[in-house]
């Protein structure tokens, strides 16, 4: 906190900041039911309009040192002191039984962002005979209050979480039951929000924020001769509280794969190693950079760490961890490996820590084998191995694949070789038409081309103007250049016959898309542009030129707004000298065939409809976001990411079952949610689809969706392409209606939430953008139904506001 005092038995304090501020009064384990409690009840104080999440902590029986953590958030709070009265059962699942503790986080800014003092008084647990108590005398005329339900009412929002947290200096842990110990070094490790709490890059507006993606999926390599063996990482199946089953001799014991830095954003992004175990630094280095299987762990400064669990499994059978390292000479760091006292799930480790000198290890700078034996590390106990912890890095240091080795033989993990997917190599005829040249852009100036019209690029995009040429470089493929071909929309059917011609030296490594407007021309009415298609320029390219049947454009291009440049994926520059439609293509140019890209969406087709279409977010907001859903009394579409689906730990399979089994619409969103467009390889936009698309198989018994919708809005073709060659007919869903939750709902103006929604409604826009990831966006939930219901238009499904034949009806519909 940034203040705290007491007057008059009133707590008054001011939050530092919503994500780490909390306030939690702990006492002995009480048996509520036994007692005959029923609810909580608090007085409380806080900006008008705030929102507040209240933790219960409670124990499996009061002998336990393990608590659990379950949550329920209060909004709309009234701006004065007030009452609160939680029923006991609103936190679902949690044993009533064994009470250990309360906490208050999540403090929000309120409607005005600029009131940030709040009160805390009379907390008690009520007798189920007892009426609660009424609200305290305000000081000045509260609104009404928003209280929680009372008993009777529907159950409120509740997700279990085991909260675990490991400690380097001390066992006593914040997962016990005891008053928690300040430590130098706390890293919470089993249970995390699907997003992290300080995105080291993602938390920028998803069409035009920095692009970080510097790694991704490796390019064709050999394995190194040293390698014997290759291993498989075990299944995804949950280990929390129970072990591995341990290999009675090495004969039945196979390598066992930690990390294979298959993928930066399965890493940095949602934290998870190949077992989609914990693997993080905290935000301690200065960077980490996954590319070909490998990872470079940059360090700020020697407080940085990294470490990756384990999940409490028998390693008994394993003589130790084999990798490689490059780093330079005279580096220097220590390896900790931790194992978990009493049961698995407990807090408690024994950790043993070893320096490189410790374990023999000298660097020259080159790629070597190394391994750390487990008979080194005397005290483990490796019936219940839980984690590796390298800290007291002074220089950067380069990681291949992690693995345990059966036995005494050091045996290295050798990642499979990357093979790229095949794609059709027929080529099209390519007839002259009898259009005319129509020259489009010859880069006299940068202001306009050669028509008149607006040319430019996004923020980002590194432009150079220069003799009659155009040199573009940028490392970010959600960025693009646009040049247009009128100020709304031209007709340009009258080339069906013809070729967009681009001169240019460099890269071809981007997408090249036809823009098409909306049926207006409006470009005040959303979405602007309506769509557009995109092709790869390196199948239409030879080192000069490249040539494009404008057929091959799957829009209505009577509607036509401009070509635009985008989804770069190499970071070598492009010049370019001219844009034009040209009847013909040089003799001995061949044309390749029109690959599928499927049908790219910002807006619904049904007439009258509107969708809301919700990322993934943190599992402890899911049950609130579904009772806002049900008490509206419609139905939306959730775009869930894979790799959380097969981590026991989020529930999230569980969490969208239900959602299913309401009538919700279940869509993929990815595996790992990277910038699918800026991966380096068709390989590597292969793994994510696949990975995810088996995700989802194993989760919904069977269901294979075919709406995607891009991670941050990143589009070009190949990730379309590949899409398309994997799901039949698939959708790529974007949106029209965005709340910016990634801009205001963590700032001191929320409410900022609110007028991105009517803004973009009121514009025409029917396909909404949001994640519940944030407190603030959740609350306001309500209110976006009720402005998006005001329209008159009528709530449905993506599937259905699409028309799909596939989808079920609407309520009084025939199928």
């Amino acid at each position: 906190m940034n203040a705290t005092s007491i007057d008059g038995g009133i707590l008054t304090f001011t939050p530092k900041d919503i994500e780490v501020s909390y306030i939690y009064e702990q006492f002995n384990c009480l048996d509520s039911v036994a007692h005959g409690y029923d609810s909580l009840s608090f007085n409380i104080k806080g900006p008008e309009a705030a929102s507040v999440s209240i933790e219960l902590q409670t124990v499996s029986d009061c002998s336990s040192t393990e608590y659990q953590s379950y949550y329920y958030t209060v909004d709309g709070l009234s701006g004065s002191l007030q009452t609160v009265n939680i029923p006991l059962n609103s936190w679902v699942g949690a044993n009533l039984d064994g009470v250990v503790g309360v906490l208050w986080y999540g403090f929000s800014a309120g409607l005005t962002g600029t009131d940030n003092e709040w009160q805390l008084d009379n907390v008690q647990f009520l007798c189920a005979d007892v009426p609660p108590p009424e609200n305290p005398e305000p000081t000045t005329s509260p609104a009404p209050p928003e209280t929680t339900p009372a008993p009777g009412e529907p159950e409120g929002p509740g997700a279990t979480v085991t909260t675990t947290i490991y400690v380097t200096t001390t066992e006593t842990s914040t997962g016990s039951s005891n008053t928690p110990t300040p430590t130098t070094t706390r890293r919470s490790t089993t249970t995390r929000p699907i997003f992290p709490t300080n995105p080291p890059w993602w938390d920028d507006d998803p069409w035009w924020g920095d692009d970080p993606w510097e790694g991704g999926w490796p390019e064709s390599q050999n394995g190194p001769a040293q390698a014997t063996a290759t291993a498989t990482a075990v299944p995804s199946s949950s280990t929390n509280g129970k072990q591995i089953e341990a290999r009675a001799d090495s004969d039945s014991c196979s390598q066992l794969l930690v990390d294979d830095w298959v993928s930066q954003s399965r890493l940095t992004f949602l934290y998870y190693n190949a077992l989609l175990k914990s693997s993080s630094d905290d935000g301690t280095m200065k960077s980490i950079v996954v590319k070909d299987n490998h990872v470079t762990f940059t360090p700020t400064d020697t407080d940085s760490y990294f470490y990756t669990q384990l999940g409490c499994i028998d390693a008994r059978a394993y003589g130790g961890i084999s990798l490689r390292i490059t780093a330079a000479a005279g580096t220097t760091f220590d390896v900790q490996l931790s194992s978990t006292k009493g049961e698995c799930g407990t807090e408690q480790t024994t950790d043993v820590v070893l320096s490189s000198k410790e374990l023999g290890w000298t660097f020259n700078g080159q790629d070597k084998l190394y391994s750390i034996p487990f008979s080194k590390f005397k005290g483990l106990d490796l019936s219940k191995f839980e984690m590796f912890f390298i800290s007291n890095l002074k220089k950067a240091v380069t990681f291949g694949p992690v693995a345990l080795y059966c036995g005494d033989e050091v045996v290295e993990y050798v990642a499979p070789k990357v093979v790229e997917p095949t794609e059709p190599t027929e080529t099209v005829p390519a007839p002259s038409s009898t259009a005319t040249t129509l020259v489009i852009d010859k880069f006299a100036n940068s202001e306009t081309n050669a028509l008149g019209q607006w040319h430019g690029a996004d923020e980002g995009i590194t432009l150079t103007f220069r003799r009659n040429t155009m040199t573009l470089k940028t490392n970010d493929s959600d960025l693009m250049w646009v040049t247009q071909v009128a100020e709304t929309c031209r007709d340009l059917s009258e080339f069906d016959g013809s070729y967009l011609h681009i001169a240019y030296t460099g890269s071809n490594l981007f997408t090249v898309s036809l823009q098409q407007h909306n049926e207006k021309c409006n470009n005040d009415i959303y979405p602007y542009p309506e769509t557009w298609d995109s092709l790869e320029a390196q199948r239409y390219a030879s080192e000069t030129d490249i040539y494009i049947p404008l057929t091959h454009f799957n829009v209505d291009r009577k509607r036509s707004i401009g070509f635009a440049f985008k989804g770069f994926y190499s970071t070598t520059a492009t010049v370019f000298s001219k844009i034009e439609i040209v009847p013909s293509v040089p003799k001995g140019f061949t044309i390749p065939e029109k690959l599928p890209s499927g049908t790219f969406v910002f807006s619904c087709k049904r007439p009258n409809s509107f969708a809301f279409a919700i990322d993934d977010g943190d599992p402890v907001f899911a049950q609130q976001v579904m009772k806002t859903i049900d008490d509206a009394g419609i139905t939306v579409t959730f775009f869930t990411v894979g790799a959380p689906l097969r981590d026991p730990t989020t529930n999230l399979s569980a969490i969208y079952n239900e959602m299913a089994a309401k009538g919700h619409q279940i869509a993929l969103h990815s595996y790992t949610h990277p910038p699918l467009e800026g991966l380096p390889d068709e390989a590597a936009i292969d793994w994510e689809y696949t990975n995810d698309i088996e995700a989802v198989k194993e989760t919904f018994n069977g269901l294979t969706p075919k709406y995607f919708r891009p991670p941050f809005g990143t589009e070009g073709a190949r990730m379309r392409q590949r899409l398309a060659a994997l799901i039949d007919e698939p959708y790529i869903v974007q949106w029209s209606v965005d709340v910016e939750d990634w801009l205001w709902a963590e700032s001191n103006t929320p409410e900022k939430q609110l007028e991105a929604f009517k803004r973009d409604v009121a514009a025409g826009g029917n396909i909404v953008v949001m994640h519940y990831l944030y407190n603030s966006t959740v609350s306001y939930l309500k209110e976006f139904i009720e402005i998006a219901k005001a329209t008159g238009k009528q709530l449905m499904r993506v599937d259905q506001c699409m028309m799909d034949p596939n989808a079920p009806p609407l309520p009084g519909e025939e199928k």
